[in-house]
Order: C-alpha cells, then sequence, then structure tokens
C-alpha cells in the first residue's frame, strides 16, 4: 500500500513543495527514510512512532519505506513529522476519504484512488466518495511530532504558505502557533491543527479545523509606541540632524566620540525616525526572521522595522549567515532596519571585510559544495567608535594618554574600503552640563518621521520606474547622472571639496547621494551650494585626513 502526502521544506528563506511518499509492505518491521533525510528528519521515525501509537492508532509492524521526493534536494528540519504520519496513517486505511493510495500496476496521477472504492462498481453507479482527487492531495502539510501527538510549531511557515499558494494548493495545514504567521497569505485556505488525531479527523470525518482570521493590512493600522524617542536625547543637535538625514537616504553613518557622549543612545532611537514598513518590505522581513527562529510566537507579521546590535566578538558566518545547513544572518536579520556596530575597530578584521558586499549590493551570497543561496540584506548601517584607544583624543577637559602614532593604529583597523561604503561621518562630542541640566524636551521622533517620510515619498516617486532603487542611498552611477545634477556654483564648491580632501570615486558618490537627500530634505528639485556643503560636512574622517 502506498500514500502521498504534499508537504514543503525551506531552502534559504523560501520553500518548495515536497511529495512524502509512504510504503507500506510486508516483511521484517523496518522504518527507511530515503530522499537526503538530514538529521532531524531521520530523528522523526523515532518522534513518527511514539506519536501514532499514543493518539489511538495502529502503527503497522511491517516494512515502511518513506520517500521525500525530489530525491536529489537535501532535506532538514522536523517539519516532515506530521506527513509522514499521515503518509502511513493513509496507507495503512486509518485515515478516511483521504487516504491517497496508489493500487499495484498503476502509474500516474490517474492510478491515485481511494482503496475501499470498489474497482468494480458497474458504470454509472453513483460513488459515496471522491477517488480522482483526495483531499490530502489538495493540503500542503508540514509540522513536528511531540511522542503525544501534539504538533509542535516550525520554521519558515510563511515561506511554505507562499510557496503552497504558488504550487496551486487548495490550503496548507500547519501547528496552530504558526497559523497568524502563514494566515498572511491571501488565496488559501490555512488552518492550524493541535494534534495528530485532529488532522487525522478533518480528513477522516471533516471535523473542523481552526481558521487564520488574519488582516496583514490592519496589521498596519498603527504604529506600535516606541520605548525609546528623540525627545529624550539632549544636545547633539548635530548628531540629529546627521541621522534624520541618513534616515530619509537610507545612508549608512558612522559616529566618532568620546565615551559617554550618547552614540548608542542615538542609533537606538535611530529605527523611531524611519518610514513605517511596507506589506511587501514585511513580508520579505517576515520569512527571514521566521526561518531563522527569532519570530515571536504567535506573531503574524514583522511589522516594525528591525534593530539589530551583535557583539563585537561575532564571527564572520554570524555576520553575514552560513553554516553547514546556511542561515540568515545579522545582516539579514537586519533586512529593512538598522544594524548597530557599537565599538567598531573591536571587530575583527575579518568580520568587517565581510561587510562589503551587502553594503554595496544589498544581499549576501554563500555558496557551498551542493548548493548556492542567496540572502537579503538591504540595511542602514550605524556604527559608532572611540577617537582613540583610551577614547579622549580632542575631547575638552579630558587627557587623552594616546600619541598620534597610536590614534593613527587605532584608525587603521577599518579599512579604507569600508570608510568610503559608510556615507557619513560625524563627531560625537560630549555634552556640556549646561545641555544636559534643561527641562525642556527636545524634538520628538514623531516630527522628525514626518519629515523623513515626506523624503521617501519623493524619493519612491522618483525611483518608481526603478527595480531595486527605492531610496537615495540605492543609487546608481547612472541614477547620479540623472537625479543629482548640480549647478554650476554647486559643481564648484564639490570640486574644491574633491581635491583637498582627496576623496574616492565612491565617496564623491556618497556626497552627491547626500545632497540629493538634504535638497529631498528642504523641498528643492535642485541641488544648491548649500546642500553640497553641509553634504562634505558629514565626510568627518576625510576631513582628518585631508
Amino acid at each position: 500500500m502506498l500514500a502521498r502526502i504534499r508537504s514543503a521544506a525551506v531552502l534559504g528563506i523560501d520553500a518548495y513543495l515536497v511529495d512524502v511518499e509512504a510504503d507500506i509492505a510486508n516483511g521484517l518491521p523496518t522504518f527507511a527514510t530515503v530522499g537526503l533525510p538530514q538529521g532531524a528528519v531521520k530523528e522523526g521515525r523515532e518522534r513518527v512512532g511514539a506519536a501514532i501509537a499514543n493518539s489511538a492508532f495502529e502503527f503497522p509492524l511491517k516494512r515502511i519505506t518513506i520517500n521525500l521526493a525530489p530525491a536529489d534536494v537535501r532535506k532538514d528540519g522536523s517539519a516532515f513529522d506530521l506527513p509522514i504520519a499521515l503518509g502511513i496513517l493513509a496507507a495503512t486505511g486509518q485515515v478516511g476519504d483521504g487516504s491517497a493510495v496508489r493500487r499495484p500496476g498503476g502509474s500516474g496521477s490517474e492510478s491515485w484512488t481511494d482503496l475501499r472504492e470498489p474497482a468494480n462498481r458497474p458504470t454509472g453507479e453513483p460513488s459515496s466518495r471522491r477517488s480522482v482527487q483526495p483531499p490530502l492531495a489538495d493540503y500542503v502539510i508540514v509540522g513536528e511530532l511531540g511522542l503525544e501527538g501534539g504538533v509542535r510549531p516550525v520554521r519558515g511557515a510563511l515561506s511554505i504558505a507562499l510557496a503552497a499558494k504558488h504550487g496551486g494548493a487548495r490550503g496548507v495545514i500547519v501547528p496552530v502557533q504558526n497559523l497568524a504567521e502563514a494566515g498572511v497569505v491571501d488565496g488559501l485556505e490555512i488552518l492550524g491543527a493541535e494534534s495528530l488525531g485532529q488532522v487525522a479527523a478533518f480528513f477522516s470525518e471533516g471535523r473542523v479545523l481552526r481558521r487564520a482570521e488574519v488582516d496583514p493590512r490592519g496589521l498596519f493600522g498603527h504604529r506600535a509606541s516606541d520605548l525609546v524617542d528623540f525627545s529624550e536625547v539632549r544636545g547633539q543637535e548635530h548628531a540629529k540632524r546627521a541621522l534624520e538625514i541618513a534616515a530619509a537616504g537610507a545612508h549608512n553613518v558612522l559616529m566618532i566620540g568620546p565615551p559617554g557622549s550618547g552614540k548608542t543612545m542615538l542609533a537606538r532611537r535611530l529605527p523611531t525616525i524611519l518610514p513605517d514598513l511596507s506589506l511587501e518590505e514585511a513580508l520579505e522581513t517576515t520569512k527571514i526572521h521566521s526561518v531563522a527562529g527569532t519570530l515571536p510566537p504567535g506573531a503574524a507579521l514583522v511589522t516594525s522595522r528591525p534593530f539589530r546590535a551583535p557583539h563585537h566578538t561575532i564571527c564572520d558566518a554570524g555576520m553575514i549567515g552560513g553554516g553547514t545547513y546556511p542561515r540568515p544572518g545579522e545582516v539579514s536579520l537586519a533586512q529593512g532596519g538598522v544594524l548597530f556596530l557599537d565599538e567598531l575597530p573591536e571587530f575583527r578584521n575579518n568580520v568587517l571585510e565581510v561587510l562589503r558586499q551587502p553594503l554595496e549590493d544589498g544581499f549576501v551570497t554563500i555558496s557551498r559544495a551542493s548548493s548556492s543561496l542567496c540572502f537579503p540584506a538591504r540595511f542602514m548601517l550605524a556604527a559608532a567608535m572611540n577617537p582613540c584607544k583610551c577614547g579622549f583624543w580632542g575631547a575638552i577637559g579630558k587627557s587623552c594618554v594616546c600619541g598620534p602614532l597610536d590614534v593613527e593604529r587605532y584608525r587603521s583597523r577599518l579599512s579604507g574600503p569600508l570608510l568610503d561604503r559608510i556615507d557619513i561621518h560625524i563627531e560625537v562630542p560630549a555634552v556640556p552640563y549646561q545641555e544636559l541640566s534643561v527641562e525642556r524636551s527636545g524634538e520628538p521622533s514623531a516630527a522628525i518621521r514626518e519629515r523623513v517620510n515626506r523624503a521617501r515619498q519623493v524619493q519612491l516617486e522618483r525611483f518608481a520606474k526603478r527595480r531595486g532603487v527605492f531610496a537615495n542611498a540605492h543609487m546608481t552611477p547612472k541614477d547620479l547622472r540623472t537625479h543629482c545634477k548640480v549647478s554650476d556654483s554647486a559643481d564648484a564648491l564639490l570640486k574644491t571639496a574633491i581635491g583637498r580632501l582627496k576623496l574616492s570615486a565612491r565617496a564623491y558618490h556618497r556626497v552627491l547621494k547626500i545632497a540629493r537627500t538634504i535638497a529631498d530634505l528642504a523641498g528643492s528639485a535642485a541641488i544648491e551650494p548649500a546642500h553640497v556643503s553641509e553634504a562634505v560636512q558629514y565626510r568627518s574622517l576625510d576631513r582628518a585626513v585631508g
């Protein structure tokens, strides 16, 4: 007896459909799984056997063969437990009308019938059961099984639901904990199961499973209140202005200042002035967090921009992703949000250098012997560093113990190519007591975000016909020639600045992008000398070298 169940597996951040075929044959009791199963899939036979027995079903003491097709693609994870158990129950006739089985000698899709339907039924006699396309074949089923038969959550439910929709499935059966996540996919019947017995009763007796009731766009009806706000920051008006420009154009920013000057405080408030996520951005960000296992239980979508702050002891695989079975790294988990690297020179050199590709291209390609995966990594980099090893080089009222050579050695930990990819370099000096002691609050994040939203709307209209370009920071050299034309006076000022600072071609393009963003914030269609002048000020490390 043979049964087939439709399931799915995750590869990268996307999913593909898998046919789980269960064959029950006479012979010594064995349980073999083929089709390149890995770790958790192989161990699933113990969970499946216990779950079937503890759910009041009979586990067949026969030769059981499970095939996961396509057989040439590696399968990993525990999501195959539920479809394997259903396949065994269907092949042994313990699941009702959904028992998709094939008669000996049959071939092709037309051979999948219900064993209990008489094969010699007279022509024209009405049938009480569906024998051509059984219900089991209409659903994509995933779930991990507990030994008691309960269904536990899996990773990548959103990606699996999207793959099921593209594969023409009628619906998806997922663990109830993943119901909200998968429910954001329209045009698909999303059902949640708590136990193996519930799923078996759904196909055998038509019992009702819990349905997803999620309004994806309703999740964006209001922005959740932030725990932090820019109004809490005293002083640092120059740094606030630079972060507003960075948020408006999705520019990378590096803050340089002594300890306690507020660099970390400013960076943690950067997400509060970023534009709201669109539904498309939220879906992609949610897929990444679901596959990585960082999506909160019961959450439907990631509706706020991520903020990731890894420790400086992180390895390169943790930063960009990787491993034996590649998973997204911090740069991908920060997709659409902010990646904050505090104490930037303390990160290992190889970790910083692997940031070059994602900063430039917006994605990461991880190649292994068996496959090559691409993870999205379009994020804003916010970094902070001290001016020297002791932290007080140039600080007022503090004595620095570092000599010029020590300062140069400390800053040389950051390579020129990496600094070229950071648009804005700003100095964050210590805040004087007079500004710290004032009672009035600063400008709130909501007011700054309103200006940022207006500037981003201008950019979205500007790049409406450009694929993959959503903000000024994403512009290509061709876009710069089209949208960053400067007046003669502004061009003369830019030429002087380039000559004195000895900027590279990439840094020159960064200055143009920043000037374009400043003009957008000012509501100016043209880039004026004032915009260029301010943009040049945000290259403090270049000015120090020049």
